[in-house]
């Protein structure tokens, strides 16, 4: 970064330093990941300076000859690897591309069915804090004592409250999503069925995941998860939702733009194309099939030590540790696994007693620690790190008197884990398997 080092020394300093963070932590934030230098060159390009409002051979400024290119060959490899008719890849975020869609099919008032926050749902779904509840009436559904969706219920549900528009796919759920039963309740119901698989984007391509394309309406994803693209988005529509709507593309595209959106980022959308051409390679197919291996190795032994996860295990990339038991919040884990070099982040669980900012959970999975080569034998070590620390914040926070409900304990965290005798001594040990095992340059 020779010029920006020259143009703005503060910012390169940081920049490294986070390069450098990044390099010595193991990155187990589920909907993180490393991506590729092409892509990274991609997102950095002299696209950035282009500007290109409209779509392919419809734009409001000139010299689009290789912008109309590279968007139309991005489209073409995103319908290609979902196995779609029409996809639009201009969306800035999954956000954006989710908001897309509601103001595509529905109009101020309409009745969206989608999961519960606390339960694995996604904010841009419908959550109290977000703008989609006060444009659309927000029904919930939830999980059962298996922390998993109980169709029987979701079904008389959907009868009862005849939603516009039902969400299937989600931020927080470890476990498979069944999504037959999802298309057969939205048939009922007379709903239009999205699914937002953001989080499943990669695993799906790589033929890990069950595709929801023969089921469902309108798919959304993000581009930076287990897909390892630049931060954005692509929305599709399936074969089953033009039957339904012959102009449900062209309303998603006009919804997109000028709907929400002016000029769309096409260095983004570059990248995401060079994204979508590395999961055409050999290898894609078995990193999601470890991703996958990763999470069920992790989650056994983690389950082995004694800590609870939220359902038992996980079927996917991801897992929810359940605190509840111990005492303890997600605020203190994440903070004292990040002083050992692990990231992860604190998160609901279904039925929290706590609150959003001090929730009972911990969210964690295995994307991108895979990206960098790590197996079995990684996860293992990993786990035991994990219950370690746990263990030692619940010893060290009754040591210094502090009651669950005491307030203390969130003023006082970084005095609980000053406690913890382990941390620095797996710290030293996370920088020694991140450099056995660093970030790769290409995939």
């Amino acid at each position: 970064m020779d010029y920006l080092k020259k143009a703005d020394p503060e910012i390169s300093d940081l920049v490294l330093k986070e390069k450098k963070r990044q390099q010595e932590t193991l990155m187990m934030i589920p909907s993180e990941n490393y991506a590729s230098l092409a892509v990274m060159e991609a997102l950095g390009s002299c696209l950035t300076n282009k500007y290109a409002e409209g779509y392919p051979a419809k734009r409001y400024y000139q010299g689009q000859e290789f912008i109309d290119q590279i968007e139309r060959l991005t489209i073409a490899r995103a319908k290609r690897a979902f196995m779609v008719p029409f996809a639009n890849v201009q969306a800035l975020s999954g956000a954006a591309a989710n908001f897309a869609v509601y103001t595509a099919v529905l109009k101020p008032g309409d009745k969206v069915l989608s999961l519960k926050m606390d339960c694995g749902g996604h904010l841009t779904h419908g959550s109290p804090a977000s703008v989609v509840s006060k444009i659309y009436q927000v029904v919930n559904y939830g999980v059962d004592d298996n922390a998993r969706i109980d169709y029987q219920k979701l079904a008389k549900l959907a009868e009862k409250e005849k939603p516009k528009l039902m969400i299937a796919g989600y931020s927080a759920y470890p476990f498979l999503v069944d999504w037959q039963k999802f298309a057969e309740i939205s048939r009922q119901s007379g709903a239009l069925l999205m699914a937002d698989i953001a989080h499943l984007a990669g695993l799906i391509v790589s033929g890990n995941y069950p595709s929801p394309v023969n089921f469902v309406d309108i798919v959304t994803t993000t581009t930076h998860k287990t897909l390892r693209g630049p931060r954005g988005a692509i929305i599709m529509v399936t074969q089953k939702g033009l039957a339904k709507d012959e102009k449900l593309a062209d309303k998603i595209n006009r919804s997109v733009f000028p709907g929400i959106q002016g000029g769309p980022h096409i260095n983004a959308i570059a990248a995401i194309g060079v994204a979508l051409a590395e999961t055409e390679g050999e290898g894609f197919a078995d990193y999601g099939r470890t991703v996958i291996n990763n999470a069920r190795v992790l989650s056994k032994e983690m389950t082995n030590h004694g800590l609870k996860l939220v359902g038992g295990g996980t079927e996917s990339h991801l897992m929810l540790l359940d605190l509840v038991e111990l005492g303890i919040t997600g605020n203190l884990v994440a903070e004292a696994l990040e002083k050992a070099g692990i990231v992860v982040n604190k998160n609901l669980i279904p039925n929290d007693p706590a609150t959003p900012f001090y929730p009972s959970g911990i969210r964690l999975g295995t994307p991108a620690v895979t990206s960098r080569g790590m197996g079995e034998p990684e996860m293992k070590q990993v786990a035991g790190w994990i219950s370690l620390i746990v263990s030692q914040l619940r010893k060290a926070k009754i040591g210094l008197g502090f009651n669950h409900d005491d307030e203390k304990i969130f003023r006082n965290r970084q005095e609980i884990i000053r406690e913890v005798e382990s941390i620095k001594k797996i710290s030293y040990r996370v920088v020694d398997i991140c450099w056995k095992f660093p970030v790769k340059k290409e995939y």
